[in-house]
Order: C-alpha cells, then sequence, then structure tokens
C-alpha cells in the first residue's frame, strides 16, 4: 500500500511539472506580443504586480522604454527612449523593477527581441 502511495505521488508531481513547462515562442510578432500582453496584466489594478509597484513607490508620469527579452523570458536591457512627465528617481526605480520582470514564455536560445512598450501612470 506504501509503494503504490509513493508511486502515484511521484507520477502526480511529474505531470505537474510537465503542465508548468513554458511554453516556447518562436516568432518574433508572437513574442511582443505575448510580452505586451504579460505587462499590461501586470499593470492591471488592483492586483497586477507592476501596479502595486508603481503605488508604492508613487511612480508619475508617462515613460516609453525599450526592452529586450531573451532565452527563457529574461529581460536583459531596459533603455529610456520617451519619457513625459516623469522625473529621474521614479524612472530609475520602473527601470530597475522591469529589469527584474520574468516573462512566463521561453524562446528559442540565442535570440533576442527588442520592443518598446510605454507606462502611462
Amino acid at each position: 500500500m506504501k509503494q503504490l502511495f509513493i508511486t502515484l505521488l511521484i507520477l502526480t508531481s511529474v505531470i505537474c511539472l510537465k503542465a508548468q513547462k513554458p511554453e516556447i515562442i518562436e516568432s518574433k510578432d508572437e513574442v511582443i506580443k505575448q510580452a505586451t500582453l504579460e505587462l499590461d496584466q501586470a499593470m492591471t489594478p488592483p492586483e497586477g504586480a507592476l501596479y502595486k509597484f508603481v503605488q508604492k513607490n508613487n511612480i508619475t508620469g508617462e515613460y516609453t522604454l525599450q526592452i529586450t527579452i531573451r532565452n527563457k523570458g529574461q529581460v536583459v536591457s531596459v533603455f529610456v527612449a520617451d519619457k513625459k512627465d516623469g522625473n529621474i528617481p521614479s524612472q530609475n526605480s520602473l527601470k530597475d523593477k522591469i529589469l527584474d520582470f520574468q516573462f512566463s514564455f521561453k524562446m528559442p536560445k540565442n535570440k533576442d527581441y527588442k520592443f518598446s512598450y510605454t507606462f502611462k501612470f
């Protein structure tokens, strides 16, 4: 009986691990579309992670960021392309937070994708 329980536990764990594998997206357009969708969700009140961060840190203004992602949805660079009604401390806080952002999809190895996203607060 114990062996049956252990076997079922192991099988359940393996199935859960396979279900959690991030989706691989190869098309640049699809990568940008999915990344934009995930940033939109993170900015959605009241539960979005980026929304909470912005509220906590009183970030104001409008920032257009050039974001580069690679491999497993890792953000590897963030550059400010445009800033309106913002300030440098808010800009830097936002850049640091975006650098820590993790997307839920994977991309082909050794491929970088760059896109622009405008944050309006």
